[in-house]
């Protein structure tokens, strides 16, 4: 948070910001931490035994970008094989995912790499580039059309998720 590692901090809305509403989803296999990630970022807390998702988890969480505040709707989906079909399910329509896997897989740099992906090394036990990964997203997503209520408008875009240069700390936000 703003105390700790120069991140932003994750805020309600600031006066007079425009305010844009996207959909998150976290894939990945079981156990590799998926939900973890997702309530250190929206709660701060790491639980060291962590249960397993069923079906999927829904948070939100908005964050501060100098004249916009971005509302993460987070689907944090189940890992476990026999949840798989229903993973489409979460995903449909969202503007961005985040895919959570086992640092031991050395491959991943690599594939993000190729395909132009934000890649970032993040732990939710220590907090390491947690508010990082979501800042560095929210700053991705385009943000020049105003979202509905339901946040259904610009759903079908690409976004192109290629790092350009390492998040900074938001000015709108601190407290």
């Amino acid at each position: 948070m703003a105390g700790r590692g120069g991140a932003a901090r994750p805020n309600g809305p600031a006066a007079g910001n425009k305010i844009c509403q996207f959909k998150l989803v976290l894939l990945g296999e079981s156990a590799v931490g998926k939900s973890s990630l997702v309530l250190r970022f929206v709660k701060g807390q790491f639980h060291e035994y962590q249960e397993s998702t069923i079906g999927a988890a829904f948070l939100t969480q908005t964050v501060c970008l100098d004249d916009t505040t971005v509302k993460f709707e987070i689907w944090d989906t189940a890992g476990q094989e026999r949840y798989h079909s229903l993973a489409p399910m979460y995903y449909r329509g969202a503007q961005a995912a985040i895919v959570v896997y086992d640092i031991t897989n050395t491959e991943a740099q690599t594939y993000a790499d190729d395909n132009s992906l934000l890649f970032m090394e993040t732990s939710a036990k220590t907090a390491m580039n947690v508010n990082e990964i979501f800042m560095a997203i929210a700053k991705k997503l385009p943000k020049n059309e105003p979202q509905t209520a339901a946040g259904t408008q610009g759903r079908n875009r690409g976004v192109d998720l290629q790092e350009t240069s390492q998040p900074g700390r938001s000015q709108c936000c601190s407290n």
